[in-house]
This record gives structure tokens, sequence and C-alpha cells, in this order.
């Protein structure tokens, strides 16, 4: 039996697939999933559910628009495709009917920084895209405008996109802007939202590089959201007092 090509990134595209059933952010085979790549991109056959998915249902694909084996890939492959030759940041991408970001899509209307959590999207609002049918190209160029300087977006009347470095933060992005959908929601049925203003949220986005990430993911120059506390067990350090270990002077 002939060895499968990139067997565990499909096994893990199935993995995230089932992760975002699991997590209720999707519902039968509506949402789809994606990820990077050497020579292009894998992402989920059209019209398999996901209990049922197989190594073979992930699909290879290219960057100029073309598939390898016996499967389609989803009808929003174009949506895919367009991200990763755009945005050479992305590594995977989660595109999901979940139940409030789409609700809120319907309205058209972007998500203002009503919690700094807004941040996750990239930006200072979570964008939603202008309407266009899906699998259409006209989808592919509205949602790129909306994803200008930003990791995810609503899609008018049809769902959301999120994209990040691994499946992972992409499932971990597209499941807190579902999260975000519904808190507003939910804000505004008791009232008005205080919005945090333009300079609250700068430097709330500048935290944001480093947020979530350990210290050996830091890159030079991020900010660090939050001050760690003292690590009292550091190589070369007494551990109970985090001061240089070494012999005693007499």
């Amino acid at each position: 039996m002939a060895k499968i090509k990139y067997a565990d990134l499909r096994d893990k595209v199935i993995e995230t697939c089932l992760a975002m059933n699991e997590m209720g952010i999707n519902q039968g085979t509506s949402g789809n999933v994606s990820v990077r790549t050497d020579e292009g991109f894998l992402m989920t056959a059209s019209g398999v559910p996901y209990h049922k998915m197989k190594r073979e249902h992930v699909v290879e694909m290219d960057l100029d628009g073309g598939y390898r084996g016996d499967y389609l890939p989803s009808t929003e492959w174009r949506m895919h495709h367009d991200i990763f030759k755009t945005r050479p940041e992305a590594g995977a991408i989660v595109h999901t009917h979940s139940i409030y970001a789409t609700a809120l899509a319907c309205l058209r209307k972007d998500i203002p920084a009503f919690h700094y959590m807004i941040g996750v999207a990239g930006g200072p609002t979570l964008r939603v895209s202008a309407y266009e049918e899906f699998g259409t190209q006209a989808l592919c160029d509205t949602m790129l405008k909306a994803l200008d300087g930003r990791m995810a977006c609503l899609l008018a009347n049809h769902g959301q996109i999120a994209f990040g470095p691994d499946l992972d933060k992409a499932l971990w992005r597209a499941g807190e802007v579902e999260t975000l959908c519904h808190q507003y929601w939910a804000a505004s049925l008791a009232g008005k939202p205080v919005i945090l203003n333009d300079a609250q949220m700068k430097t709330v986005l500048a935290r944001f590089k480093s947020y979530g990430k350990q210290t050996d993911e830091l890159e030079k120059g991020d900010a660090v959201s939050v001050m760690p506390p003292v690590r009292r067990d550091a190589p070369g350090k007494n551990a109970r007092n985090g001061k240089k270990s070494g012999k005693a002077k007499h």
C-alpha cells in the first residue's frame, strides 16, 4: 500500500474538524478547514461528514487552483486559496457558520471594540464583508477587503472565517470570534455597550502581539502582554529567592 502524502497533517485537519463540531461552532458539513503545505495546501473535501472523514478526504491543492486525488475540495476552496496566496503569515484557515457570528453577519454591521478581546481579529473592530454568493471569486474579493489588516472577519449572510499560523491557533481564533459575537449579542440586548476608544485599543493591540505566547515564541520587540511573575527555578539561579547561585564568599 502506497504511503499517503502529508499523512500526519491530514490527521490534524480531521482532528480540527471534529473539534470544531465538538466546540459547537459548526454544524454538519457546512464549515471547512485547510492547512498550508510546502506545495500549496490541504483542505476538507466537499460534502463528507467529519465523523466519516478519512485521510483521502483531505484534498491536496496547489496555489494555481488545481487539486489531486479522487475527491473534490470544498466548494469554498477559493477563499482558502486566496488567503494562502495573499497572506503569507496564514498557516491554517477555519471557516464556519457558527450561530452568533452568522446571526450578526446577517445584520451586516462591523462589531466594535465593546471588549478588548476584539483584538484577536487583528484590529479595533471585527469587520463584516459585503455579500456575495458562496463559492464565487466575488466572495473571495470582498472577503480579502474585510481581512485587510485582520486575521478574521464575518461574511455577510454567511458565517465567519479565521486564520492563524497553525491549525490550533486558527481554531482558537474562530472560537474566540464566536464567543465575542455571543457576548456582543447579549450586551446589545441588555443595553448599549460602551465602546473602547482608539487609544485604549492601540495599547491592547500592541500587547496582543505576545498574547498567548511562551517565552520561546516571543519575537524581538514584542511587548509583553502581562508582566510575568519571577521564575524561581531559572537556570543559574537559586530556586528559593531567584538570586544567582554560586559559592559563598569567605
